[in-house]
């Protein structure tokens, strides 16, 4: 059996943030030098204040975007009032992946012990992307891309990762 080809994906930031800029934006450049390392293309990247309806609205129009297969949002999954990320992305998703707030969690543990109980981590689907909110750390997305999404992002991970099924997230909507 031969190994297969690594196909590279468009990723795009989004970081979630009151008071961040570009210059400043630790997290999302964690993000962004991990995606270009790993061999993907950067396909936008952008800042927004924790507004829900601000989140969700960019979201949906990365996910419309052919342009971008995954968006990974940094910010705003905490407890506290301001932290609005986890429900603009459920306002988007089709289906939660649910197992990955799971795994960031056991990851997590293994960092920070039960401080990992204040993640609110998430991941889902919509119009064929794939969305996840991580924590505003550089700590956490360094964790979430290392340990989860660089394998899963890999076309070459077995035994299954994301890619492979990418092509037929949106099946449903192709369906006579």
């Amino acid at each position: 059996m031969s190994e297969r080809d690594f196909i590279p994906v468009n990723i795009a930031v989004l970081t979630v943030s009151d008071t961040r800029q570009l210059d400043d934006d630790k997290s999302g450049q964690v993000l962004v030098d991990r995606i270009k390392n790993a061999g993907h293309r950067v396909a936008a990247r952008h800042i927004l204040p924790d507004d829900r309806k601000q989140i969700a609205d960019q979201l949906r129009t990365w996910c419309g975007d052919d342009g971008i297969d995954v968006i990974l949002s940094t910010g705003g999954t905490g407890l506290t009032g301001r932290d609005v990320s986890v429900e603009a992305h459920r306002d988007v998703y089709e289906k939660e992946i649910d197992a990955f707030g799971t795994v960031f969690t056991f990851v997590s543990m293994q960092k920070i012990g039960t401080s990992a109980v204040q993640s609110r981590a998430t991941g889902g689907v919509a119009q064929g992307t794939y969305l996840f909110a991580l924590p505003g750390s550089p700590g956490a997305c360094k964790d979430a891309w290392d340990e989860i999404l660089v394998k899963q992002l890999d076309y070459r991970h077995k035994p299954c990762n994301f890619v492979e099924i990418m092509p037929r997230l949106d099946e449903h909507q192709r369906r006579k």
